[in-house]
């Protein structure tokens, strides 16, 4: 979350919550910090959890640490955790059954797991709990004597709960767009359940609970939207009213466009610049190939960058109005942006 702003956004009204700008300063941020669903990782299920590879879990949070004193020291950067955020927000009866009304039903767990599983998460201390919701739970975990029948068809090291590797993809399960966030459907069944526990902390942490924002779209997190997937690493707010957003790998037309409408009904945009990708690995997010570094500087992968087609969305009396674009994707969001000229630096090869 970011409330400062740069160039001619500087002036414009702002809450405590909203991101503004790509290279604002940051003045807020939700992180996780790898924990137990990093252990979980094994070469047989690391692709089915969408990792190349099991990762040093013991490195990757020293790593993580040094990274969180960095911009607590130096920069004055408000740093929260999803566990602790979370701790908090099962330390509340309301918080704590808003998460387990919706991950531990019938259709997650069996028709026995929801009714045992859940008596016993309800007994678990707020710890205890956040670690097994995002770190999964085992076979093997479960009490003695609970779930005989599983622990009977089933291995110790099979799951009841899988885990959350990518909780740590902080900014693709939810993404904030000026003044409101969205709750995002992600592509990957894998990955759908991060978006409940981010959901539960805007609604129910004292952090955010009754905070002057909106939630724009993806309410309620639980809801089956089809094909409409959204994921924040590829929507950019980048002010003027303008909202970058990637139609690659992860995000699909079915949700910019109701997101697009959801901002213009609620005067929170002014016009939607999607960026139509192909749907590869190399193009999974918008900001994997296309960066802000400052108001008129991006880093960008050019074989994808010339290959994307700008689709521009405005409001309109009939709901939207579609602009396929003549012109390149630089082109576009220099004019949009009112500059002189986008400076581009190219990344490195493959």
């Amino acid at each position: 979350m970011q409330r400062s702003r740069s160039g001619d956004d500087l002036g414009e009204d702002m809450s405590e919550f909203g991101v503004h700008s790509e290279v604002g300063d940051l003045k807020k941020v939700i992180v996780h910090r790898p924990g137990l669903e990093m252990r979980r990782l094994t070469p047989t299920n690391a692709a089915e959890l969408l990792f190349e590879d099991v990762i040093w879990a013991k490195k990757a949070r020293k790593e993580h640490d040094a990274f969180v004193e960095l911009m607590r020291s130096d920069f004055d950067i408000n740093v929260m955790h999803v566990h602790s955020l979370l701790e908090d927000v099962v330390s509340d009866p309301e918080g704590r059954a808003y998460i387990l009304d919706r991950k531990i039903v019938p259709d997650e767990v069996g028709v026995l797991g929801a009714d045992e599983l859940r008596a016993w998460m309800d007994e678990l201390d707020p710890e205890t709990l956040v670690r097994h919701l995002i770190g999964g739970l085992t076979v093997g975990e479960m009490p003695k004597g609970f779930g005989v029948s599983a622990s009977k068809a089933w291995g110790e090291n099979e799951f009841a709960i899988p885990p959350l590797p990518n909780q740590l993809f902080t900014r693709d399960s939810s993404c904030w767009i000026y003044g409101g966030v969205t709750l995002n459907p992600m592509f990957w069944p894998a990955r759908r359940k991060e978006t409940l526990h981010l959901a539960a902390i805007y609604k129910y942490h004292p952090e955010f609970k009754g905070g002057d924002f909106k939630i724009w779209w993806g309410d309620p997190p639980e809801r089956d939207r089809g094909n409409a997937m959204l994921e924040g690493g590829d929507v950019m707010p980048i002010g003027k009213g303008i909202v970058l957003i990637g139609m690659g790998e992860r995000t699909t037309y079915q949700a910019v466009g109701q997101v697009a409408k959801t901002l213009f009904d609620e005067g929170a945009a002014e016009r939607v610049i999607a960026a139509k990708m192909p749907a590869d690995r190399a193009s999974m997010h918008l900001d994997t190939v296309f960066t802000f570094c400052d108001v008129d500087l991006v880093t960008v992968y050019q074989p994808v960058i010339d290959s994307i087609q700008a689709i521009s969305y405005y409001p309109s009396d009939s709901g939207l109005d579609v602009v396929v674009e003549k012109e390149g994707w630089l082109d576009v969001v220099e004019k949009a942006l009112g500059l002189s000229k986008l400076r581009a630096v190219q990344t490195g090869g493959d």
